[in-house]
C-alpha cells in the first residue's frame, strides 16, 4: 500500500499504517481479481477494502490450512482465538494482532455494523464441520455468512446515491455472485478438502453422487451428468449477478469502475469455465491476463472521463450521495462503535 493511499485516508499512526499494509498484502496475494479492482477506487477507500478483504483471507486461510496436524481441532481453536481478538478489536476499536488492528479501524472509522463480523465467522466455524448442503437454500444460508455479509461491509465505504438500505440487497447478492462462482471455479479443490458446495439435491437430479465426483477427480475423466449440474449450478450463479446488477447504478459514481471491474472480471470466470468444458474436477479456469488488463484499462478511461467532469462542473451534485463517514480519528469518542446495518 503506497503512503499517499494511507495519508488520503488519515492513517498516520505508524503502527496502524504497518497493519494496513499487511491487509493489503493478503488481499494482493488471494484475490488477484478484485485487488486489480480495487486499484480503481479513490486512493482514501482503499486502505478500507484491504482490512475487510485482508480479514476475510486470513480467518478463510485457517479453515483450508493445509499445514501439517492442522487438523480440525486445531483449526477451531486458531478460529475461537481470532474470534477473541475480533471481539476485543471491534469493543476497543484497535487489536493487537494487525489485521484485526486494521479491521477494528475500519469499522470505526465506516460504522460497519459488528454484525456482519459475528455472521463471518459464524459461517467460517462450520465450514469446519459441514461438508454438504442439502439444498440451494441451505448453501444460500451458509453463503449469507460467508459473502452476503461481505458486501455489506463494503457498502458503507463505497456509498451510495440512494438509501443504504434500498442497496443492501443488491450488495448482498454481489457477494453471494462471487462466492458461486468460486465454488464452480474450485470444485475439484473443495473435494480434496473434503466439501462439495453444490447443493446435494441439484446433484441428485443429474443422478451425481460424490462418489462420482471423486471418481471424476482421480481418473481425470468426465461424466455427462456431471457436466449437467455444473451447467445448472452455472445458470444459478447467474441468475445472482442479475440480481445484484441493478445495484452497480446506486453506488457513488467513483465506486462505479471499482465493483463493474470486478462484476465483469467474476463473470468471466463462468465464461471460462464454460469454455474449458467445465473441467473444475480437473483443472482451475482463469480469465486470461489480456482480458482482465482490457477490462481495466476500459474502467479507468471511463474514471478518467468522470473525474475530468466532475472538475469542469461547478454545480453541486443533483443526486445526493450516501458517502462513507468522515474520517475521524478512531480515538475520537464522538464515532459510535457499530452503525445502522448496511
Amino acid at each position: 500500500m503506497t503512503g499517499r493511499e494511507l495519508d488520503a485516508a488519515g492513517i498516520t499512526d505508524p503502527v496502524l499504517r504497518a497493519a494496513y499494509r499487511r491487509c493489503r498484502d493478503l488481499n494482493a496475494a488471494h484475490g488477484k481479481t478484485y485487488f486489480l479492482a480495487t486499484r480503481l477506487l479513490p486512493a482514501e477507500r482503499r486502505p478500507a477494502v484491504h482490512a475487510l478483504y485482508g480479514f476475510a483471507r486470513w480467518a478463510d486461510d485457517i479453515v483450508d490450512s493445509t499445514e501439517p496436524g492442522a487438523d480440525a481441532g486445531q483449526r477451531s481453536a486458531r478460529l475461537a482465538a481470532l474470534q477473541r481478538r475480533l471481539d476485543e478489536g471491534l469493543q476497543q476499536g484497535d487489536g493487537d494482532e494487525p489485521v484485526v488492528a486494521a479491521l477494528a479501524d475500519t469499522a470505526r472509522r465506516y460504522a460497519i455494523d459488528h454484525r456482519h463480523f459475528q455472521d463471518f465467522m459464524t459461517a467460517m466455524r462450520s465450514d469446519l464441520v459441514v461438508t454438504s448442503y442439502p439444498t440451494y437454500a441451505d448453501l444460500r444460508g451458509y453463503m449469507h455468512g460467508s459473502a452476503a455479509v461481505i458486501g455489506l461491509q463494503m457498502l458503507p465505504v463505497l456509498g451510495t446515491v440512494v438509501t443504504r438500505e434500498e442497496a443492501e440487497p443488491h450488495a448482498a447478492a454481489l457477494g453471494v455472485a462471487f462466492q458461486l462462482t468460486n465454488f464452480l471455479r474450485d470444485v475439484g479443490d473443495d473435494l480434496d478438502r473434503g466439501r462439495v458446495y453444490v447443493p446435494c439435491d441439484l446433484l441428485a437430479g443429474h443422478g451425481v453422487e460424490r462418489e462420482l465426483l471423486h471418481w471424476c477427480r482421480s481418473t481425470g475423466r468426465q461424466d455427462p451428468r456431471v457436466l449437467a449440474a455444473l451447467r445448472e449450478f452455472e445458470a444459478l450463479a447467474r441468475g445472482v449477478y442479475r440480481e445484484a446488477q441493478p445495484g452497480l447504478a446506486m453506488l457513488d459514481p467513483v465506486s462505479v469502475p471499482c465493483i463493474r471491474t470486478a462484476y465483469i472480471l467474476y463473470g468471466s470466470i463462468l465464461d471460462a469455465v464454460a469454455r474449458d468444458g467445465y473441467a473444475v474436477l480437473h483443472r482451475r479456469a482463469v480469465v486470461p491476463r489480456r482480458k482482465r488488463a482490457r477490462v481495466a484499462a476500459g474502467a479507468l478511461a471511463r474514471l478518467t472521463a468522470l473525474r475530468l467532469r466532475h472538475r469542469r462542473c461547478c454545480a453541486p451534485a443533483s443526486i445526493p450521495v450516501s458517502a462513507p463517514a468522515p474520517l475521524v480519528r478512531p480515538a475520537d469518542p464522538a464515532l459510535p462503535v457499530s452503525g445502522e446495518a448496511v
